[in-house]
Formats: structure tokens, sequence, C-alpha cells
């Protein structure tokens, strides 16, 4: 038997003198809760109650049993009182980890909307890119952009990033603007080196995607580095929407083959428990959901 639930059942029929009343209260039958005490009787080496057919009282021992299990239980009602409000509150500190691409304006205004809405959460982000452990790092929750995770992880999708293919129009000036996929073989490219550090890389989505060979002439695992290089004219380059859109409405990048469907990538938000997230975690993801199916991505 659980030595809590008989901790339980005895604070309840001390506080009822009544087998049926104090079981009453905890959801047990009469019988189940005179075993709790039998059973803590034992343990403790002593009786606990008197008790007969019409009564019940504490004994000497049992009056001084409850002086000390009172203040226990109480205390544990306080923590799990506490512990639920935490749960169910959209406050506190939500400790995010991010690709390093997610420093761009769509990321900062989704993030200024989130707390206006939530204005009791403060938000710690990190975007080194390094690998995290949720648990050992302390971290509530990573957004990882994926065409496949690792199987273990606790994963929820909330949406998907399209890939632009981009260049800068100075760049595609002096080494023209491609007509077609496959004028992209042979093409200078800034690379993620995460994805495609031999240079091939797939374009196009769907049953109409193509593989092509480009020349790297940049490799990095540092997505702000393609991203600068790109604005520089250094190459082509696929960039996240949430990074480029904006240059590409000002005119600093522009749209190469903009016909073809850009490739999409899952985005996951993973995170340590499936169970109990916290509401500051719950309107996190639930906020990034309806932002991106808002935006049509």
């Amino acid at each position: 038997m659980d030595q809590l639930t008989s901790l339980r059942v005895f604070a309840a029929v001390a506080a009822s003198l009544s087998f049926s009343q104090g079981a009453n209260r905890l959801g047990l039958s009469p019988a189940m809760a005179s075993k709790h005490i039998q059973r803590l009787e034992a343990r403790v080496g002593a009786r606990l109650f008197h008790r007969n057919s019409r009564n019940v009282s504490l004994t000497e021992a049992g009056a001084e049993y409850l002086k000390s299990v009172d203040p226990l239980l109480q205390g544990l009602d306080e923590a799990e009182a506490q512990l639920s409000n935490i749960t169910n509150e959209t406050k506190g500190t939500l400790r995010l980890t991010l690709p390093v691409w997610m420093a761009n304006p769509r990321f900062a205004r989704f993030l200024t909307a989130y707390t206006e809405a939530h204005p009791g959460v403060e938000l710690d982000a990190d975007l080194t890119g390094r690998r995290i452990n949720l648990v050992e790092d302390g971290f509530d929750l990573a957004l990882r952009v994926s065409q496949s995770l690792e199987e273990d992880l606790i994963a929820r999708k909330v949406g998907d990033v399209s890939f632009l293919l981009v260049a800068a129009p100075a760049f595609l000036d002096r080494i023209g603007r491609p007509a077609s996929a496959a004028h992209l073989n042979g093409a200078p490219f800034l690379v993620y080196a995460e994805v495609a550090d031999n240079g091939r890389i797939r374009f196009g989505s769907g049953t109409d995607a193509l593989d092509i060979t480009t020349r790297p002439v940049l490799k990095s695992g540092n997505e702000t580095l393609i991203y600068q290089a790109a604005l520089a004219g250094m190459g082509f380059a696929f960039l996240p929407d949430w990074l480029a859109a904006d240059d590409v409405a000002a005119g600093r990048l522009e749209l190469v083959l903009p016909d073809v469907a850009p490739p999409t990538v899952p985005l996951y938000a993973i995170y340590a428990n499936r169970h109990f997230l916290p509401a500051k975690v719950r309107s996190f993801l639930d906020f990034l959901a309806m932002q991106l199916d808002r935006s049509g991505r």
C-alpha cells in the first residue's frame, strides 16, 4: 500500500472521527480505509485509534502522530497547489533554444506580439546554434527546422518554413538570371554545411523537385554569415522566408526562378516531457502555430 495514501487516510479519519466519512472524503471504501490504518499502525508500532461499533477516537500515540503528520500533509498540499499554479498560469521565464537564423525581424515581431498577449512571461532565448540537452541545460523548449528528428525526441510540428532561392540583384546583373533549375548546376552557391556540405541541393517541391550540383564558394554552419554573404552579392543561397522576405520586398535580394515552388521544411517544437506542459510553453506553441497558420506557412 502507498504510505502517503495511508497518511492521508489517517488524517481524514482523525479529522472526522469516522472511518466511513474519512474514506468517503478520499474516494475509498471504509474497508480499504481500515486496511490503510492497520498497515500504518503496524508500521509505526502503535495503536492510533480507539474504535468500537459506535465510536472512533485518537489514542495518545495517535494524537502525537497527528501533530507530526498534519504539517507534512499541509506542506505537500501547498507545494502541489504552487506547482499547479505554475503549470496553469501563463507566467514565469520561458527558456528557448532557437536556430541562429531566427534572429530576424519577422521572428522579433512574433516575439513582441506574444509578450504583448502574455505580459507575465519573460523570454530567455539562446541562438548559439549549439546542441542542447533540454533537461540538463534547463531549457523549456527548442525550435528546430528539420526533415527528420531523432526517434526519442518529444516533438510537435507547429508549421513549415519555406526556403527561398535568392541572390543580390547586382550579383544577378553580373552573372545573369537562370532560366531553369538546370542552369544552377555549377553555379556559385552559399551553402549551409549542416544540410549540403557536398554542394548537392534538392530544389523544388514534391515530384517536380530536382537535384542540382552547385559550386560552393562559401560553406558555413552559421546561417547569418550565409545571409550576409548573399546580401553582399557573393552567390546564390537558400534562405528561410522568415529571414529573407523583408529583403526581397525591399529589393535587397531577388527571388531566383520565382515560378518554381520553394522547398519547405517542417518546423518542430521539442520539449522534455509530453505531460504537464506549463502554460507558458503551451501558450507559446499555440501562439506560434496560429501565426504560422495565419501567414499560410
